[in-house]
């Protein structure tokens, strides 16, 4: 089994910067992805950035330019610099981890959710 921990969220005023991280731990052989997701009230749960063994990088068109995606292989992190927030960018993010563990089987985690909020 795989535990995802997030940390980092919190309130901060538009233009500001704030940087999530994301612990994994467990048996874990290999990461395929690693992600951040978020989901604001009375949307669905929607991608902000990915990042895949290969060091690919994706993001969603709304924060490209503004936020990095970032993974510490040997640590089992991935963060997320998140500068000049929107008001816009305010939800719940949700760190993702996708792989196979140390027993072959595929794991697909998430974590419980860290709220961010921008003040406008």
């Amino acid at each position: 089994q795989v535990q995802l921990v997030e940390s980092g969220g919190g309130l901060v005023q538009a233009g500001g910067s704030l940087r999530l991280s994301c612990a994994a731990s467990g048996n874990i052989f290999k990461f395929n992805a690693m992600g951040w997701y978020r989901q604001a009230p009375g949307k669905q749960r929607e991608l902000v950035a990915v990042i895949t063994s290969g060091d690919s990088t994706n993001y969603a068109d709304s924060v490209k330019g503004r936020f990095t995606i970032s993974r510490d292989i040997a640590k089992k992190t991935v963060s997320l610099q998140m500068n000049s927030l929107k008001h816009e960018d305010t939800a719940v993010y949700y760190c993702n981890a996708k792989g196979i563990t140390t027993g072959l089987r595929a794991f697909d985690s998430w974590g419980q959710g860290t709220q961010v909020t921008v003040s406008s």
